[in-house]
């Protein structure tokens, strides 16, 4: 078995190295084709005017990084919008290579920009509002001898410079420069000019000096009419949900507003970008919001960001608040879920009639969430419920496999090896707590990133489940266990498949608490400290008796019966993770779903959707055919002797 165990090991480290390689690219890999995208699409038209060349290095300049996006696209790994992305940038570069009007070339990079962000996400705004004061102090330290002190391109060393360092006052090119653009510029650089890579500064340093250069180009005129407009028009500011929206945004974009208003609002956004962070919405209000913008990308047939937008609205919104309302109204919970299911497979399908039907069902069933929600908002017995549910439905699957791989190596009389499984799961809850800290202090940590992280640790818990399960019964079949754990397993145990049960334990416990820490966090928002920690004890609790009862009952079964139950159970639980895996890459997006009319039932990693039931069909007959082959083969053994007899 620890041979089978160190197989399926390695191959999960080869396919986690793949998809690192293949499957999700490095983050500076997309940053850097969306910078060159949107550098294409500002800077052009002071290379071409009129289909005239106003400057030839300029012009080589704009070919060159259009040529280079263009490959950077064609490299990227598989995802469903990948060929639009391709063809998006091809029209880009076609157009620069035919000169084309400035306004083209600039609508062109703006689209390829949005479909590489819609299928490749990274992050692009700060975790918090920048401190501007710090913004200015590092510009004048780091830029101001370039670009000059009120960004006119006009420093001491801005006439030593070929080319001439870009002037950030200028209007016309700042109407299509987002802050991004600018957090990328100081971020990496521009290859081939004298603008070097700041990289050396930290993040938070980054993102406040390019918000301030991006103030360089309005007065405090424009940023008093932008403030006047933010405070009075509630409009305006569904426009700019979060920094994500304010940070890609540029006057250009934004101009459905009005060029003027569109300008001062840039202009008192950047100026203080802690308007955005007042009142931002969470938990429904989040997940509501979100989904509008959805059904308005998709309404404009930009399916690929509205396909982003509906899983940020369940991942980021509603998720999150599922322990508390499933506390309350488990079906309600249910609706929403399945309906959100139904929207983002509307979207798939380029639906945009039906994804809007949904929507409005949406609606309907988060107003009711809201106001579930709302009625019990300050109740410490719906925490307490959520915190035990929680756990209980986290944990149970991690303890039934630490619980099993833990009874195996008693009967084994192995129990020098137990401490690697108990190091594992040990390990796997100071995992946890980091995690915790981390999504607290240091970085936000998407649901879509939760939901990868649970589906493939899930997947590859049911691949070893699997095999191992195969594995067990295959030896009670043969009923030699005895023997075969004396003679065979003390001799071949080793160091190497020892760690490879510490790897299993971490990983089957890792995947449950990381999603724990989450919803936990979640939960403490809304006060009630001691019912949330009242339900943690209690859960731990009840696993621990479950712990003790299992561990109990495994001791006094006798060996072969134990090995036949065992591998049975092994086996079904490899087909509830399967599922679950499943489901957890769909609602991060990586897989599509197709609903279909079938009842959800969490605890067997049931969910309304083809390509879950179809996972578990094939896992299931997987085992089945083991089983059947394993028993064949166990009746030929046994009849052996006596036909030679």
């Amino acid at each position: 078995m620890f041979r089978l165990l160190m197989a399926w090991m390695t191959l999960w480290f080869a396919v986690s190295g793949a998809l690192a390689q293949s499957e999700t690219p490095p983050e500076a890999s997309v940053r850097q084709l969306w910078q060159q995208l949107d550098y294409v699409g500002v800077d052009y038209g002071g290379a071409v005017a009129g289909g005239v060349v106003r400057s030839a290095s300029e012009y080589a300049e704009m070919r060159e990084f259009a040529g280079n996006a263009l490959k950077q696209a064609q490299a990227l790994p598989p995802r469903p919008a990948r060929e639009h992305l391709i063809a998006a940038v091809a029209a880009l570069n076609d157009a620069v290579e035919r000169r084309a009007d400035a306004a083209e070339v600039g609508q062109l990079a703006r689209h390829a920009s949005d479909l590489l962000l819609a299928s490749y996400p990274v992050p692009v705004a700060p975790k918090e509002a920048p401190d501007l004061r710090r913004g200015s102090a590092l510009y004048q330290a780091q830029c101001a001898a370039c670009h000059g002190a009120t960004g006119r391109s006009d420093g001491p060393l801005a006439a030593t410079l070929n080319p001439k360092p870009v002037a950030f006052a200028d209007r016309d090119r700042a109407r299509s420069r987002s802050v991004l653009a600018l957090y990328q510029i100081v971020s990496q650089g521009v290859p081939g000019t004298p603008m070097p890579s700041f990289g050396s500064l930290s993040e938070s340093d980054r993102w406040a000096l390019a918000f301030f250069v991006g103030t360089l180009s309005h007065d405090d005129t424009m940023r008093e009419r932008g403030a006047a407009v933010w405070k009075a028009d509630t409009a305006v500011k569904a426009q700019f949900p979060d920094l994500a929206a304010l940070t890609t945004a540029t006057e250009t974009t934004a101009e459905g507003l009005g060029a003027e208003r569109a300008r001062d609002l840039m202009a008192y956004l950047r100026s203080d970008p802690r308007a955005l962070a007042d009142g931002q919405p969470r938990g429904i209000g989040l997940a509501r919001s979100l989904l509008h913008q959805s059904l308005d990308a998709a309404r404009a047939g930009n399916f690929p960001a509205a396909t982003r937008l509906a899983l940020s609205s369940y991942l980021d919104g509603f998720e999150p608040v599922e322990p508390m309302l499933s506390a309350r109204n488990k079906p309600l919970m249910t609706e929403v879920e399945s309906e959100m299911l139904g929207y983002r497979a509307a979207l798939s399908s380029g639906k945009a009639d039906a994804a809007a039907a949904s929507a409005q069902r949406l609606e309907t069933l988060l107003t009711r969430a809201e106001a579930e929600l709302g009625a019990g908002a300050t109740d410490p017995t719906t925490t307490f419920v959520g915190a035990l549910t929680i756990l209980l439905r986290e944990g149970v699957e991690a303890l039934l496999i630490v619980v099993g791989m833990l009874a195996f190596l008693r009967k084994a009389e192995r129990s020098d090896v137990t401490g690697y499984v108990h190091g594992g799961w040990v390990s796997a809850l100071a995992a946890g707590g980091a995690t915790w800290a981390v999504a607290t202090y240091v970085v936000s940590i998407s649901g879509a990133s939760r939901e990868v992280t649970e589906g493939v640790s899930s997947l590859f818990a049911a691949a070893v489940l699997l095999g191992v399960g195969l594995w067990m019964h295959q030896k009670s079949s043969a009923g030699r266990w005895q023997a075969y754990l004396k003679d065979k397993l003390s001799s071949a145990m080793s160091r190497r498949s020892a760690w490879a049960l510490f790897a299993l334990a971490f990983i089957a416990v890792y995947r449950e608490v990381f999603e724990t820490v989450l919803f936990y966090s979640a939960l403490a928002v809304d006060g009630n400290g001691h019912a949330l920690v009242a339900g943690m004890l209690g859960g731990v609790l009840i696993l621990a008796l479950i712990a003790w009862a299992l561990l109990r009952t495994s001791a006094r079964m006798p060996i072969g019966k134990f090995f036949t139950i065992s591998s049975v159970f092994v086996a079904v639980l490899a087909v509830v993770l399967a599922g679950k895996g499943v489901a957890g890459l769909q609602e991060a997006g990586w897989l599509s779903a197709s609903p279909v009319a079938s009842p959800r039932i969490e605890v067997l990693g049931v969910f309304p959707s083809a390509e879950t039931l179809l996972t578990q069909a094939v896992v299931l007959a997987v085992a089945l055919i083991g089983f059947w082959v394993n028993a064949m083969a166990g009746r030929r053994a046994t009849s052996a002797p006596t036909a030679r007899t």
